[in-house]
């Protein structure tokens, strides 16, 4: 028998350990796909905590830390209520309006989509409706219980921001110290290393979290204003689907600005419709070449096609949360990479048994975790 050349046994190698990692993976995400709601209510919390953190810690130097922690949070859900409550005089307001420019604006598509030079059927449509009435008629028993669904998948989410809150109250209150025992808990071998990982993960999560809400907030400030000046009817509620879907990186955006087309187009007709399809392509421009470059370059260094790839990858593993939850996931997990790498090449490394060793920000009372006490 021939011997195995050493290009074939250090595929081999290669090709077992891949085979591991890869189940390991896969059953990491099956346990997690199986208790979904606790891994988003986790996610939340610890989005909530990085993005109060530093008002919590301010607050902490004249407060009590559990009340610091209370004001921060009720603070934000007020702030939060605020913002809905406006949205929804908003959508109240202008409903009866937007339903009648709709009607009015589907006549006037109907009609274009009859001259060339498309030709339509004239009657294409309105057999459609009719055929949409029949379906709903026929159908009203099995739609009545996804309704039904609909609001137990209510109480689900309701749950899931409830343990999120409950989450996120702990994390400000003691992030550091539960940090701190769960390094103690490893070997000492392992802790140094653990601890640059985990400040690492902290400073590129916290930082993209950040990053991400500047840049939501600034185009839903953008296309707000230029639906308002375009006389869009429900500007603040499209901005918010804005806001909300800037979360999905390249994706998002996009298709919030065509619900916001058709809407123009329905209730103001094909120039206004085609000017919202231009702000479509400058704000692309302007978050793909000015806001990005400006506000995630140190947080998220990743290639957009691998920003891509991750949101097509977790749309599909686990849809819209997957699609938002896979950039933050796939950058930390780079940043980990890069300092345990840095850390392994740099001539002195840090102490064995030190968790927060090679953690920039040594010395803060915050190191490598949400806020905790500061005395």
């Amino acid at each position: 028998m021939p011997p195995v050349s050493a290009f074939l046994r250090t595929a081999a190698s290669y090709a077992w350990r891949l085979l591991v990692v890869g189940a390991a993976v896969y059953a990491l995400f099956s346990v997690l796909g199986k208790f979904h709601e606790i891994a988003v209510a986790l996610f939340l919390g610890l989005v909530v905590a990085a993005l109060l953190w530093w008002p919590t810690r301010r607050l902490a130097r004249v407060l009590p830390r559990s009340v610091a922690v209370a004001v921060t949070l009720l603070g934000s859900a007020l702030v939060l209520l605020g913002v809905l409550t406006l949205v929804g005089t908003a959508v109240a307001g202008e409903s009866t309006t937007l339903a009648r420019e709709f009607r009015e604006g589907l006549d006037s598509i109907e009609e274009y989509l009859e001259r060339p030079p498309f030709r339509l059927n004239p009657n294409a449509l309105t057999d459609l409706q009719s055929r949409l009435g029949e379906y709903v008629s026929s159908h009203r028993s099995t739609l009545l219980s996804q309704a039904l669904s609909g609001a137990g998948r209510l109480v689900q989410v309701l749950t899931v921001l409830a343990l999120a809150a409950f989450s996120s109250f702990f994390f400000l209150h003691g992030g550091d110290r539960q940090w701190s025992w769960f390094c103690a808990q490893l070997p000492p071998s392992v802790r140094a290393r653990v601890g640059i990982g985990g400040a690492a993960a902290w400073r590129t999560f916290t930082g993209y979290t950040r990053g991400i809400i500047l840049v939501a907030a600034t185009n839903a400030v953008l296309v707000g204003l230029a639906l308002y000046f375009l006389g869009v009817p429900l500007a603040v509620p499209l901005a918010l689907l804005e806001f909300f879907a800037a979360f999905i990186p390249l994706v998002g955006s996009p298709v919030a600005l065509a619900v916001a087309a058709v809407v123009a187009l329905a209730a103001k007709g094909p120039l206004v419709a085609g000017l919202v399809v231009a702000l479509i392509v400058v704000i692309g421009q302007i978050e793909g070449h000015l806001l990005h470059p400006l506000v995630m370059s140190r947080a998220v260094s990743l290639h957009p096609l691998v920003v891509a790839i991750s949101v097509v990858a977790g749309a599909i593993a686990a849809g819209v949360v997957g699609a938002v939850v896979a950039v933050p996931l796939v950058s930390v997990t780079w940043s980990v990479h890069t300092a345990l790498r840095d850390a392994r090449l740099a001539p002195e490394g840090p102490a064995a048994g030190d968790p927060t060793a090679g953690d920039p920000t040594a010395g803060d009372p915050t190191p490598g975790g949400p806020p905790g006490d500061d005395g």
